[in-house]
């Protein structure tokens, strides 16, 4: 299953290296939110197409460097706009020309992929690329004792590899879901660790007639509706006591939250999260406040563009009368409606909202000691302890540094499809200047 939109190719590849050439050195190239999927051609090609989502965070930066990994063969590149589906002109230069434009590493014996963007970096906001090339690379693509193997370190931290038509997966060294995907298998996982991933894919093809089989299967159930209906618990949505479980694959997520917590006397936390929207025709997020929260000081962003974003807070029959579509609404129910213009087909709009909450009983102080107890379901999420304050206990693992202004945060990736309980204390630096 193709997950990305592409509008039908019109792009102009800029010849020679001087078609965007600087003057002067760039700021330093950023990035975040890099995803990768890897789609293997036919077996004994040693092919395989890369899609590749960057967001480029530099402010106002005009270009975007992709390296041509050493040993692969680039060929059939092309380059889109998320925010627009719109392609972008693009060349290859060298590293010098790359490190002109801010890719302070370069590495001159490297060919690179320059992306011209639609629009400039906005501040405090990002340029959403889609990279979509095929790689010939016969090291990390190859048949071996009857077997396929896909043997590459992979340094970006969220990755798809899909299988081949009619092959099924005989190992993979690293924890991965598996997908099915209209005949085809996908293996995904990401990599919460700092270092590459030194991932390697096996498979063998299917015998005959289990590929006919297949093939009579899905003909079969095509537009029928998707998931599986699998007993789960006496609490289930059906009466033969069944869930549908729809396989979702977790890496290509790229919904994130950060908290900011307040002094724990407040009981308030300030947070933002983000949130990509592709669905065509959607015009508006609702943020459903979870129980025993109360929300303030709503805002939010298009982090494409920067565009401020108007809202509205909405509570019990006001959501009804609304029309918005939310379970279970009760008097106390409250819902942060984001309005924005509809996403466009082949587009898509990345959103920033920010807000403060309250909530008395999984945030606050006992005795000396603070205390963070809340369950988290996107698969990034950030938690910043007050200023002042040192971390003593953190039940889940995750990733911890220092802020520029001396705070401990707190990363938590999540690479299964549920909810995680996080519970923290912390307890102050200098109790003498309470």
């Amino acid at each position: 299953m193709i997950r990305f939109a592409l509008a039908p190719l019109c792009i102009s590849a800029l010849a020679g290296a001087g078609a965007f050439a600087q003057q002067t050195s760039a700021p330093v190239q950023t990035q975040s939110d890099d995803y990768t999927r890897y789609e293997l051609l036919a077996p004994g090609s040693a092919k395989f197409r890369i899609y590749y989502e960057v967001t480029a965070t530099t402010a106002g930066a005009t270009q975007f460097f992709n390296p041509i990994r050493k040993g692969s063969v680039a060929s059939d590149e092309r380059v889109y706009d998320r925010l627009t589906g719109a392609p972008l002109a693009f060349d290859v230069v060298g590293g010098d020309v790359a490190r002109a434009g801010g890719v302070r590493n370069a590495d001159s014996a490297l060919q690179y992929i320059r992306v011209h963007l639609a629009r400039p970096v906005p501040r405090d906001g990002e340029a959403r690329v889609l990279i979509d090339k095929t790689y010939y690379d016969p090291k990390s693509y190859y048949e071996e004792n009857g077997l396929l193997v896909f043997a590459r370190p992979l340094g970006i931290k969220r990755n798809a590899i899909v299988l081949p038509r009619d092959y099924e997966l005989v190992s993979c060294n690293v924890p991965s879901q598996v997908i099915e995907e209209n005949g085809r298998l996908s293996v995904s996982f990401w990599n919460a660790l700092p270092a590459e991933a030194p991932l390697v894919v096996k498979a063998r093809r299917l015998p005959s007639a289990v590929i006919r089989a297949n093939d009579v299967v899905q003909t079969a159930t095509a537009g029928s509706a998707r998931g599986f209906p699998v007993a789960r618990d006496a609490a289930a949505a059906s009466p033969l006591g069944e869930r549908r479980v729809v396989p979702d694959e977790r890496a290509h997520q790229n919904r994130e939250i950060v908290y900011f917590l307040q002094q724990p006397e407040t009981h308030a936390f300030d947070l933002y999260h983000d949130y990509t929207e592709s669905r065509v025709g959607v015009d508006k997020y609702l943020n459903v406040v979870r129980s025993g929260s109360s929300v303030s000081r709503p805002s939010a962003r298009i982090l494409d563009t920067g565009e401020e974003l108007k809202w509205e807070v909405l509570t019990g029959d006001a959501i009804r009368r609304a029309g918005l579509d939310v379970p279970d609404v009760t008097p106390t129910t409250q819902v942060v409606v984001f309005h924005f213009t509809a996403v466009k087909p082949n587009g898509s709009v990345r959103l920033r909202m920010f807000e403060t909450y309250t909530d008395s009983a999984r945030y606050r102080l006992v005795g000396d000691t603070l205390l963070w107890d809340r369950s988290f379901g996107r698969p990034a999420n950030a938690v910043v302890l007050p200023a002042g304050w040192y971390l003593t206990n953190s039940t889940v693992p995750g990733t911890i540094s220092e802020t520029a202004d001396g705070r401990v945060r707190l990363d938590f990736i999540n690479p299964r499809p549920d909810e995680i309980d996080v519970f923290l204390t912390a307890r102050r630096r200098n109790p003498a200047r309470q």
